[in-house]
């Protein structure tokens, strides 16, 4: 079995930690490969993915699309031209069904063949077995050899688009949860009743588990919040196509982006101590 990766970010690593294992010849090529001091060779090399350059990726039999959500299709276009009939795209990109359908005719026409497939949880810790939905032409053929290598697989429909589709409703939810949250928090330190809001939170909505679930939404957003906020653009433009609000999405994308240029928040500071060097942050980068 022979797998390529193309992007080696969070995602892609993690998957190939899951997978490895004797038999499997893993490479990978990233736009990063050699433009950052060698990190992202040495991340590669540390796995067990051979370095490569797109070329290299012609002879996998699958090859798994982790890039970052606006270069989903441009990292693909490259590769048509090398692509071996037959040959299977795995993209695991969180982008709008309009975006994996255009993806998957692309492919199509070159000979390959095409698997959207939605990852439906943080990646850590179950790594490659994190839940995950498939669709597309390729997915009843591929559910079993994907169950066989551990996968938490189930099909969301037949054609490409209807896994991520469920990705991308799911996630208006759960980032946008995220940013209101933090959106709150900032503001009532900022006003000073971070206190009164905190206790009125919680016994409003004890079941959050409060403040462990605040914490962990500051973490998130200013750890992730640039790829979160692609993923929310990608949210809007599948909301725009259904006729509904985008711009609620556009909104949340907006909040993700200007957490994550905040800076990460510090593990073992409490709440408050958090909220108050994100809103130095914020406040620092939320600027005209």
């Amino acid at each position: 079995m022979r797998i390529g990766f193309l992007g080696y970010g969070e995602a892609a690593r993690a998957f190939h930690e899951g997978l490895a294992r004797p038999g499997l010849s893993v490479c990978a090529h990233d736009i990063l490969l050699d433009a950052d001091e060698g990190a992202m060779r040495a991340a590669m090399e540390e796995r067990g993915a051979t370095p490569v350059s797109l070329s290299g990726l012609a002879d996998m039999d699958w090859i798994i699309s982790a890039v970052t959500a606006d270069q989903s299709l441009l990292a693909v276009e490259p590769l048509l031209a090398r692509l071996r009939r037959g040959q299977t795209l795995i993209d695991i990109n969180s982008v709008s069904p309009g975006r994996k359908r255009e993806t998957a005719q692309r492919i199509e026409a070159a000979g390959g063949h095409y698997l959207d497939m939605a990852v439906m949880a943080p990646v850590h810790p179950k790594k490659h077995a994190t839940p995950v939905l498939i669709a597309g032409a390729p997915a009843a053929a591929m559910l079993p050899h994907l169950l066989d290598l551990g996968f938490s697989a189930s099909i969301a429909g037949e054609a490409a688009g209807a896994a991520t589709a469920i990705k991308m409703v799911r996630s208006l939810f759960v980032k946008g949860l995220e940013a209101i949250t933090v959106e709150a928090l900032l503001a009532a330190r900022a006003s000073g009743c971070f206190d009164e809001i905190l206790a009125s939170l919680s016994s409003s909505y004890p079941g959050l588990g409060w403040p462990d679930f605040a914490a962990y939404q500051f973490e998130r957003t200013t750890r992730h919040g640039k790829r979160r906020a692609a993923e929310m653009e990608e949210s809007a433009a599948t909301l725009d196509a259904l006729g509904l609000n985008g711009g609620l999405a556009r909104e949340i994308a907006r909040v993700q982006a200007l957490m994550g240029k905040s800076g990460p928040v510090l593990e073992g500071d409490g709440l408050e101590t958090t909220a108050a060097n994100a809103l130095e942050g914020r406040l620092a980068v939320d600027k005209p």
